[in-house]
């Protein structure tokens, strides 16, 4: 029996490479979301207390767009097609309202690439999960970043089941 390729393994309850380009594309929808969310709060946030971490999220923006181009690639080279849509992004007129929508992007972005990095491990692809060990170090920053500015402790994510 053929696996059903909208499930997250195969017949004998291994995971399969279709399965994780199908995650993988879930990952750049959501690098596209951040990139929007960035280029978006880095313009709209105002007063002194955000000048910092405004300009902090513009090269945030950078990095996602990098990520994103890294994840294009290998779904590319896993026989996958990339995503061309992005996850909703929320926006505020608040300041501190769009950094906590950040924050809560990041903490679900780095507990996916920590299942991830397992996944394509497991599937024997070491290349990309070295690759999305990267990514996940410039997604820790980010919410290092957004914690900082929000004034509280830096959360542990977790990991996604």
């Amino acid at each position: 029996m053929a696996a059903d390729k909208s499930s997250k393994t195969s017949a004998t309850g291994a995971l399969t490479k279709e399965t994780l380009v199908d995650l993988l594309n879930q990952d750049l929808e959501r690098e596209f979301q951040a990139v929007i969310g960035y280029v978006n709060y880095s313009q709209v946030l105002k007063g002194a207390a955000y000048m910092n971490i405004a300009g902090e999220l513009e090269k945030h923006a950078h990095e996602e767009l990098a990520h994103a181009l890294k994840l294009s690639f290998w779904i590319d080279f896993l026989g996958g097609m990339p995503a061309v849509t992005n996850k909703p992004v929320k926006t505020s007129e608040k300041a501190e309202q769009m950094l906590r929508f950040d924050l809560e992007n990041e903490k679900e972005t780095i507990r996916n690439y920590r299942r991830r990095i397992r996944q394509a491990e497991e599937l024997s692809q070491f290349a990309l999960s070295e690759d999305l060990r990267e990514i996940l170090r410039d997604e820790s920053d980010h919410l290092n970043a957004l914690a900082t500015a929000l004034g509280e402790d830096t959360p542990d994510p977790g990991i996604a089941d």
